[in-house]
């Protein structure tokens, strides 16, 4: 594995601790000053790292024209974000964070696996050979057993 690999995967499992220290905050949050609340404010954090990020980097505040001259369909990104935070500031009180997160990634893994099959949103078609599938259906397994009590 090289270097830029190496990087990727290391972001991935970091994303994932993120992602789950980021269930149960949510969820405390949500708890405080209303789902809603806690989703507006956490949104406006994110705007406002993610333009500071910009503006470090020299890339300026174009970046945010060019993004919004591009197909609407690519906004989805933003849409889906909300989305899930929505959830998991909802799920995670009432089911757990364990549970969250493995039902999350199920849906993750399910779908992107649908995404890899038929390519799509412009992705490259990767076929889907026995392991992946058995590997789907054991993460799901697993989801429903974090379920129970």
């Amino acid at each position: 594995m090289n270097w830029a690999s190496g990087t990727a995967v290391a972001l991935c499992v970091l994303a994932g601790v993120a992602g789950s220290v980021q269930v149960s905050v949510m969820g405390r949050f949500g708890e405080r000053v209303s789902v809603l609340g806690a989703l507006a404010f956490s949104t406006i954090v994110t705007a406002a790292i993610a333009t500071a990020a910009l503006l470090v980097a020299r890339r300026g505040l174009g970046a945010l024209a060019d993004g919004a001259r591009q197909p609407p369909w690519l906004w989805l990104g933003g849409v889906m974000g909300v989305f899930i935070v929505l959830t998991i500031t909802l799920a995670g009180p009432r089911i757990g964070t364990a549970a969250t997160v493995g039902l999350l990634i199920a849906g993750q893994l399910t779908m992107a696996a649908a995404i890899d099959r038929f390519g799509l949103f412009g992705s490259e078609r990767i076929e889907l050979g026995a392991p992946r599938l058995v590997g789907i259906a054991l993460l799901a397994v697993g989801a429903a057993l974090s379920l129970r009590k």
